[in-house]
């Protein structure tokens, strides 16, 4: 961290500086400037586009999240125009009957966090209405003077008369209610919905009669996955009109046009690992009905097109489509779907206009159009035109089919100067869940090697092993009941395959992940390590046994993962844990962990890395980041990340077999940056 302070200024001079030729390679350096879009948002009438533009902070300065920006875009001319960049704010949303947007913000001299109106008539903001406590998100009514909103319930103020206050753990847990608000009425006084809980999500059904409410027991995360109910409210007597028949993970959910039924993306059962599926709930009864169960992929999101049908974005295997499918004949229609283009979330407006989050192998995520009529979306904003000098590896899907029969889909990014005959260094990347898929899309972050290390000589390899998202319920829960079983065989089997296309070389194969990822990269670093050449393991599992005891979602591993208790079967838990076969670890191996991560505790890593350091001589090395959670967050921290994992697998995946050292040679980076 010192040299990279006291070359401050230099790399800030490269950090901008971009080749007038095609460049060979993406570089850490420009990794970490890559900016991308959030969210994407239409108006009703089609007119006005609006997206989020995640803009990174500078690592050499300062080690801070990403800022959000606000943007309009002119759908005729193509060109943005910057609305917000200088302040936090959130939920964006066009105002019902009104041509203006609103948004949440803390501005200088509020004291909470509150909503505010941009007029586009005038270009004036105006402060709607604040609350006592923060809002955390709301909705409008149909009618664009309602509105129900989200607050931490009221805390009385407390003085401890000691001069140290312990924390108790999971006890005196906040909520979050929900209130409606008449933002038209002057000294309107706000109406609390009384449902104990903690809400997470409210919507408005057109008529204005009724809400519908998610709201879970406590605010713990096992409960936030595991115990979402949802509710229907009556709007006057705030009345409790029916409870929606639904268990286990629950993602939206919309109003129909006439106010009767609810569609929902949700699981299909408490032991769906995912809310992938489509429930159509009828408000009055709460009585739900899954549309197409079978259907071999997973559902992303959902919006009405009448009573009687619906627009759908769906993932299927690792690509993705949008389409329009009926609730009753369930016939469904695909009305966009690009190979090689990822649609990640969309929003359509009332002339059939809709705006996608795209991205795609060669660029992250972007903002498309599709006009009403036609079958494929165009991209219209290009937030990193640098990138377009960048010569990038070519990526392509590769299917293998396993030695118990089981076709398995991955993404092969290919070395940048790659030449057939040619065996190189192989980087696995393991994704999370493992209730979770690759897309054919953008595959690299500061924790996914992907393009950077295609600049760097690597073949890399991403697989949706069993368990993974994308390809049907029963494949999804086809890993249930036997973890670092079949699911991680699947990877080892990848590897096996793409030694038989003469691509990788099975004396270089690596592999990384963060989570269950990571537990695969310690699973494949002992157990396998006799396949693999270097592991970089990211908040990875190593103890099955103290994992279930230290983690925030212990239903959530019993139900869609385990399937059992651990005190049923306390050796069969230990067998499936990396720690277990540490004598056979002879893979070097870099273990980086979030300081503050509830979700795997670090002791995890900790565990791993006493074992190997204690029982074996290869190479280990443990990197703490303090701050950080189940996941790097901050900019400096993500290239840190970056950097460390980059140069382990250089180290022990080329010639050069010598233990990097602890500090960073930032020196050399911005050399080749040059």
């Amino acid at each position: 961290m010192k040299k990279l302070r006291a070359l401050l200024g230099v790399a800030m001079a490269l950090l901008f500086m971009v080749a007038t030729n095609a460049q060979n390679g993406l570089t850490p350096i420009q990794l970490s400037k890559i900016q991308s879009v959030g969210s994407v948002y239409i108006s009703e009438d089609g007119s006005t586009v609006l997206y989020t533009l995640s803009v990174p902070a500078d690592p050499f300065k300062e080690n801070a999240l990403a800022s959000s920006h606000l943007y309009m875009l002119n759908k005729a001319s193509g060109e943005s125009q910057a609305l917000i960049t200088d302040m936090s704010f959130g939920g964006v949303t066009f105002r019902p009957g009104n041509n203006s947007f609103t948004y949440l913000a803390k501005k200088d001299g509020d004291e909470t966090r509150s909503l505010y109106e941009w007029n586009f008539d005038t270009n004036e903001r105006t402060k709607l209405f604040s609350f006592d406590e923060n809002i955390s998100g709301y909705e409008w009514a149909s009618d664009g003077d309602h509105i129900v909103f989200r607050a931490p319930r009221p805390e009385p103020e407390t003085e401890s008369p000691l001069p140290y206050q312990p924390e108790v753990y999971e006890e005196g847990l906040g909520e979050t209610w929900a209130y409606m608000q008449n933002v038209s009425q002057e000294g309107h006084m706000p109406h609390r919905i009384p449902v104990e809980g903690t809400i997470s999500a409210t919507s408005w059904s057109p008529d204005r009669s009724k809400l519908a409410i998610s709201v879970a027991p406590t605010s713990l995360v096992d409960d936030s996955f595991m115990k979402q109910q949802v509710l229907i409210i009556d709007h006057e007597t705030r009345e409790v009109l029916a409870e929606v028949d639904h268990v286990g993970k629950l993602g939206g959910y919309v109003w129909s046009p006439d106010s009767k039924h609810l569609a929902m993306v949700a699981a299909a059962t408490i032991n769906d690992p995912i809310d992938g599926r489509i429930k159509i709930a009828d408000v009055e009864t709460g009585k739900t009905t899954i549309i197409l169960e079978d259907f071999e992929g997973k559902f992303d999101q959902v919006s009405w097109i009448d009573n009687e049908s619906l627009n759908y974005l769906a993932s299927k295997g690792v690509w993705s489509e949008f389409g329009s499918l009926n609730i009753k004949s369930e016939e469904m229609n695909v009305i966009a779907s690009v190979d090689g283009v990822n649609l990640k979330a969309y929003a359509k407006s009332s002339n059939g206009d809709v705006v996608f989050d795209t991205n795609t192998p060669m660029h992250p995520d972007e903002v498309y159009l599709l006009k009403s009529g036609e079958s494929e979306p165009m991209r219209v904003t290009n937030s990193n035109s640098w990138l377009d000098e960048v010569e990038l590896g070519k990526q392509e899907v590769v299917t293998y089919t396993t030695k118990d029969g089981v076709d398995i889909q991955g993404l092969l990014i290919y070395p940048l100067d790659y030449e057939e005959g040619t065996r190189y260094p192989l980087i696995n990347v393991i994704h999370g869940g493992p209730e979770a898929h690759y897309d054919n899309g953008w595959l690299t972050s500061y924790s996914m090697s992907g393009q950077v290390a295609a600049g760097e000589g690597f073949a890399v390899f991403y697989p949706n092993y069993r368990g993974s998202t994308g390809r049907g319920l029963e494949f999804a829960m086809s890993s249930q009941g036997d973890l670092a079983g079949a699911e991680f065989d699947d990877i080892v089997e990848g590897v096996d395959h793409l030694i038989e296309l003469g691509i990788a070389d099975e004396d270089k194969v690596g592999v990384t992940g963060g989570s269950y990822g990571g537990y695969a990269t310690a699973w494949m670093s002992t157990k396998y390590s006799h396949r693999f050449a270097a592991g970089v393991m990211f908040v990875g599992i190593s103890n099955n046994i103290s994992k279930w005891g230290t983690s925030d979602i212990p239903e959530e591993l019993y139900h869609v993962h385990a399937r059992k208790r651990i005190w049923d079967n306390y050796q069969d838990y230990l067998e499936r844990s990396p720690i277990y076969h540490v004598d056979n670890a002879k893979t070097p191996l870099l273990i980086m962990h979030g300081k503050e991560d509830t979700r795997v505790d670090p002791g995890q890593s900790f565990e791993l890395y006493r074992h190997i350091k204690t029982r074996t001589e290869t190479p280990v090395r443990l990197v703490l980041y303090p701050g950080e959670g189940h996941g790097n967050r901050r900019a400096t921290a993500q290239f840190d990340y970056n950097l460390r994992m980059l140069r382990w697998f250089n180290q022990y995946l080329k010639e050069d077999k010598i233990r990097p050292d602890a500090e960073l040679e930032i020196e050399e980076l911005t050399i080749k940056e040059q």
